[in-house]
């Protein structure tokens, strides 16, 4: 048996029998990879026909409702270019890409559009708000002082809303005490007890999201101020709060809770812990930024009602701190009471008693987001 061998590396030699037999390398062909398409990446090319299309929108915008249709108005011109805009990106995008693109373009388009709008109608409350209300800040009484004995015409100099904020942060805050440990015991039942009534449960906490803030004030009116004779106070006001949150906390925190791994539990279980353990110190530690999210959409649907505050408290122009004792002022009901005076002054003092409104709700917001936010070298 003989065996010819180049030095070649690319041949190769093989022996059947005594037969010696060379293999040649061949002259395959090989075919690259296909290459993934890049939906979520854009070219330059692409920035430049985006801005041509926009553009080019624009101009017959203002073709077809300045020119064409008897079509008035900034919301019609701003809706026939993006509906333009649209069209003229879907064409340009076909004339080089398939179909697969050309859905992803129209999409992703629409989605930033609509997210646009919400942030666009956010800012542009928020900003109108405080250009309407900046000038009761800029005097110091606002902040210390109480209305009592300040007539609707007087200067912005005199009177201020600090017994609105301090019933409001009262209110709110008996209202929390009460809404929380309820809501989050209420969730914890529905997702780690369960049983034969957590259906039942869930179906009423459900349909208590949707309930008018009316109906909560009635409620409480019914029961503790006719039924068992409390007066209407502070207190009073902030059950009906109570009632307002407490569906919202409880819904939102079943939703945060049901998230948690299930991986979780069965470790702390296989280890022995009993379920409560389990509970409060693996599913509520992990679900503890969720639940302060839930804490705040309870809050901020609470402190912005003024229907159920009018029905169980009523409104004082001077400062109550005592929630039993009597009527007691909050925010919104001062800002709807100072509205339907129609007194220019009066209109101003509610602009700026509802920038300090929503500068109570982002204070709140961040106080949450903080007191949840993990320790530092917990594990």
């Amino acid at each position: 048996m003989s065996i010819d061998l180049d030095d070649r590396p690319a041949d190769v030699v093989t022996s059947l029998g005594s037969t010696s037999v060379r293999l040649e390398p061949s002259s395959t062909t090989v075919v690259p990879p296909h290459a993934r398409r890049a939906l979520s990446r854009t070219t330059a090319e692409q920035r430049f026909e985006l801005i041509g299309c926009w553009v080019a929108a624009l101009a017959l915008a203002w073709l077809v409702c300045g020119r064409l249709m008897p079509w008035d108005g900034p919301l019609v011109f701003v809706a026939v270019t993006v509906v333009l805009g649209i069209a003229l990106i879907a064409v340009v995008t076909a004339i080089d890409n398939g179909w697969p693109e050309v859905v992803d373009r129209i999409v992703t388009i629409v989605i930033t559009l609509a997210a646009g709008l919400v942030g666009l109608a956010l800012v542009s409350t928020v900003l109108f708000i405080f250009a309407k209300g900046y000038k009761p800040l800029l005097h110091l009484n606002t902040f210390f002082d109480d209305m009592a004995g300040v007539g609707p015409r007087d200067p912005l100099d005199r009177g201020g809303v600090a017994h609105a904020i301090v019933g409001s942060l009262i209110e709110v805050g008996i209202a929390i005490i009460v809404a929380i440990p309820l809501g989050i015991g209420t969730a914890i039942y529905m997702t780690e007890i369960g049983g034969r009534f957590a259906r039942l449960v869930r179906t009423i906490v459900e349909a208590m999201t949707a309930l008018p803030s009316i109906v909560a004030g009635l409620f409480i009116y019914t029961t503790l101020i006719v039924g068992l004779g409390l007066p209407r106070s502070g207190l009073a006001a902030a059950m009906a709060l109570g009632v307002m949150m407490l569906p919202i906390i409880a819904r939102a925190s079943d939703v945060v809770l049901r998230v948690v791994p299930g991986g979780l539990r069965e470790a702390s279980l296989a280890l022995g812990a009993s379920r409560w353990r389990t509970v409060w110190h693996i599913v509520l530690p992990t679900a503890r930024p969720g639940l302060a999210t839930a804490v705040i959409l309870g809050v901020a649907r609470g402190i912005g009602e003024t229907s159920p505050v009018l029905l169980t408290s009523g409104a004082a122009s001077f400062m109550v701190t005592n929630p039993t004792t009597g009527v007691m002022n909050s925010l919104p009901l001062f800002i709807f009471s100072t509205v339907r005076s129609g007194e220019p002054v009066y209109i101003e003092r509610a602009y700026g008693a509802a920038a300090i409104l929503l500068a109570v709700v982002l204070i709140l917001f961040v106080g949450a987001r903080l007191l949840a936010r993990p320790r530092k070298g917990s594990r």
